[in-house]
């Protein structure tokens, strides 16, 4: 006999999430995170009323190059900002396979003495294999963490391809971190992120290797320079740090906060506002996308379409007028109600 699925509890999830209970933010993220219509109409109300126009919540994007040490940065972080009596949410955001559409989701692991800190909430999440599902998924949560009351969101970022510019899109602050490297120490490093890059800090500056940083930080403080050659605005700082032994992750963090307060509470909030316009089109693309998919007229020609291509009969911009002219044909049977209710992908947040 199939599962019947009780009606989420919006009220009730409100007054949870506002009253700071962990088991509510926990439910509250998971179902912003679904993909079910009912569950996506139920996190809808419940994004209305607990959106606020505050700009109290620091928001900080943190990406690193692979083995730079994030997770024992962001613990040392969080710890730090605990202590001096802040709240803090941290959304560890987890690649998922694009087969499976699992993840590892294992950021409490790596992360057990924050994700033991009463003062401290770790929500990893994975991205579906989309930056479409980070921005969504990503940008909804921090709006639950916020009205749970938490002071600081840090967002960890898996630190490949697209998906600093997508994080980059939703924080206050973005904050690279890198380590130092022998011979060229600016390899591996985009100009794209030192553009995006809000604060700079090359971690693992700790024993030996301490000299070695100081030596980088200076060559990506010489790039900076050249990056940011026209003058005017914030030129972003490089530190070095060691998140391992705490070592002036401390001053990391005040010039994450100068950076915040530099551009003064009317550029805080013409810089959100603008991020709400911006993931208001992501949210557009993601659902034209979805309904593309859904449409009885793609399904019936897209096999068909598939073998064309890979046999070498048609050409990708006629494949993509095909599907498209079959999802006009169609596009007004192609309603909420015809989707889809059960996924395998969702997860339960119903008993709220």
């Amino acid at each position: 006999m199939a599962q019947v699925s009780r009606r989420v509890d919006v009220p009730q999830l409100v007054e949870g999430v506002r009253a700071g209970r962990r088991a509510s933010v926990s439910r509250a993220i998971t179902l912003v995170e679904s993909a079910r219509p009912d569950h996506q109409k139920a996190a809808r109300e419940l994004l209305t009323e607990l959106t606020a126009s505050g700009l109290g919540c620091v928001r900080v994007g943190i990406s690193g190059v692979p083995g730079v040490g994030k997770s024992t940065f962001i613990e040392t972080l969080g710890e730090h900002l605990t202590a001096l009596g802040k709240t803090v949410g941290v959304l560890a955001v987890d690649p998922s396979s694009t087969r499976t559409g699992g993840s590892v989701l294992g950021d409490k692991t790596r992360m057990p003495r924050l994700a033991a800190n009463p003062h401290a909430y770790i929500r990893p999440s994975p991205t579906a294999g989309t930056l479409g599902g980070v921005a969504r998924a990503t940008t909804q949560a921090m709006v639950v963490l916020e009205a749970a009351g938490y002071d600081v969101v840090l967002v960890e970022t898996v630190g490949v391809g697209q998906s600093e510019v997508t994080v980059a899109g939703m924080v206050d602050t973005f904050l690279f971190l890198t380590i130092a490297r022998t011979g060229d120490q600016l390899q591996g490093i985009k100009k794209g992120i030192l553009e995006l890059a809000d604060v700079i800090a090359v971690n693992k500056a700790d024993g030996d290797r301490a000299a070695e940083a100081q030596a980088a930080a200076k060559e990506l403080a010489g790039a900076l320079r050249l990056v940011h050659s026209s003058g005017g605005g914030w030129v972003p700082p490089v530190l070095t740090c060691s998140g391992l032994h705490g070592t002036d992750v401390g001053k990391v963090w005040e010039r994450v906060v100068a950076h915040r307060d530099s551009l003064g509470e009317d550029g805080l909030a013409a810089k959100r506002a603008e991020q709400q316009l911006e993931f208001t089109w992501s949210l557009v693309r993601d659902e034209l996308a979805q309904r593309l998919q859904r449409s009885p007229g793609v399904r019936a020609i897209r096999d068909e379409v598939r073998r064309e291509l890979l046999a070498g009969g048609l050409t990708a911009p006629l494949a993509a007028d095909r599907l498209v002219a079959a999802y006009d044909a169609n596009a007004p049977h192609d309603r909420p109600d015809d989707w889809p209710h059960d996924r395998p992908d969702d997860r339960a947040v119903e008993g709220v």
